[in-house]
This record gives C-alpha cells, sequence and structure tokens, in this order.
C-alpha cells in the first residue's frame, strides 16, 4: 500500500447464501480511500453501500477479494483480531446514536477506552477532550433521554473519536436529525477532517455528499464512478 493511503479494497466481493438462494451484495469493488479524506458513499436502498461499508469498518468479512487497512490484511482476519481492530483503528457513528439509555454522556464516551484498558486518568482526559471537541463537555452528566437528537448525535461523535482512530465511519448520521441538527453534525465532520481525520460518510442526502471531498456512488454491488471536485475519477484513486 503506498504512503498516504488508508484503506485499499481490491476485488472485494460479498455473497449472502440462505438455502439454495444466493445473493450477491458486492460485485468486485475496487476502492482506495486515502488518508486525509471526506468520502460519501450514496446508493439507493439495496445497492449494497451498507455490506460495503461494514467490510470497510471490520464488522463483517468479504466473501472473496483483499482488503487492507493502515497496513494490515484484514480480508482473512477472525473474530477476535477484527475486534481488536474496529476498537483501535475505527470510530462508528450510526443513524441511530447507539448509545446507552442508561449511562450518561461521559459513561457513553468512555467505553470504547474501557474495552481499550486505558486506565481511569486516561479514560478521564479521553472522554472530557471528546466531549469538548463536539461542544457537550458541560452536558457530560446527562443521560441520552435529557439531550436533543443532535446532541445525541455528538455524543456518539465523541465516543467515536475516544480512541483517537485512523477513520470515522458514519452511516446515515444525520437521518433522524432535522435539518439545523443534521448541518452541525456535517459541520463537525468538516472541522474534524480538516485537522486531518479521516472520514467516510453513507449518506443519501445529496445536501450532504457535496460537501465531501469525493462522492462514491454505488449501484447493484458496483461503484458506477467517482466524483472528485465535480469531476469523474476512476473507481480506484492513487
Amino acid at each position: 500500500m503506498e504512503n498516504g493511503t488508508l484503506a485499499s479494497l481490491t476485488g472485494i466481493t460479498k455473497v449472502y447464501r440462505t438455502g439454495k438462494v444466493e445473493v450477491r451484495a458486492l460485485g468486485g469493488i475496487d476502492l482506495d480511500i486515502k488518508r486525509g479524506e471526506f468520502v460519501a458513499i450514496i446508493g439507493p436502498s439495496g445497492s449494497g453501500k451498507s455490506t460495503l461499508m461494514n467490510i470497510i469498518g471490520c464488522l463483517d468479512t468479504p466473501t472473496s477479494g483483499t482488503y487492507v487497512l493502515d497496513g494490515q490484511p484484514v480480508a482473512d482476519m477472525g473474530i477476535h483480531e477484527l475486534a481488536s481492530i474496529r476498537n483501535k483503528k475505527i470510530g462508528f457513528i450510526f443513524q441511530n446514536f447507539n448509545l446507552l439509555a442508561y449511562a450518561t454522556a461521559y459513561e457513553n464516551v468512555e467505553l470504547p477506552l474501557i474495552f481499550a484498558g486505558a486506565p481511569g486518568p486516561v479514560r478521564k482526559e479521553k472522554v472530557m477532550h471528546s466531549l469538548s471537541v463536539v461542544g457537550l463537555a458541560d452536558r457530560a452528566d446527562h443521560k441520552p433521554t435529557e439531550l436533543s437528537g443532535g446532541e445525541m448525535q455528538r455524543v456518539a461523535i465523541a465516543r467515536a473519536l475516544a480512541n483517537d482512530p485512523e477513520v470515522i465511519l458514519a452511516d446515515e448520521p444525520t437521518g433522524n436529525l432535522d435539518t439545523k441538527s443534521g448541518q452541525e453534525i456535517i459541520s463537525i465532520f468538516e472541522r474534524l477532517n480538516s485537522a486531518g481525520r479521516s472520514v467516510v460518510t453513507i449518506t443519501h442526502d445529496m445536501t450532504i455528499a457535496s460537501r465531501c471531498h469525493r462522492i462514491v456512488p454505488i449501484r447493484d454491488g458496483l461503484i458506477e464512478s467517482n466524483t472528485e471536485n465535480g469531476k469523474d475519477v476512476d473507481g480506484t484513486i492513487n
């Protein structure tokens, strides 16, 4: 993998089998993501974009093909190795926030640090720093039921940042938010990206996609084209 390339997927396929029925979710994906990129993956329902996101995020493994993340081949890793990679290198943000309802914002953000084995003082410093980045340090002791939708998503972003991951993966991060809150979330992504963070998002909202560096449209399990700065580019960017 060349310097500057964070993730490289080559010939990635994914086939789901139910009895004698096969469904090909991905039909051979070639995609490179550079360090510091802000990428939008777009496509209609059933296009394969969520499957692709799951493979990029090491939540699933491909049926065939190679995937190298931060210099490590991960396509054939076992579940424990993948869990370690996810915890150390990837920060996830979901449409439904996926916060623990009984836990405070502080405790939600602290979770990945606990899983990583970080000591208490380090956890406290990182949690408060992450909440400060999203403007919620003063809401650390509030539970999700005491927060707005936009604030809950900001807590989710803080949680994703806690372990200082190589890449942020966001799956429809504004799907459950009003327009104003959604724009605030994208502005946070832009600030994170400007500071050097790699961000990959799935979105159906072209207003949001247009604010990314590159748009990767996927349909029927294949990348149709990439657009970068308004111009079509090859599926693999080197």
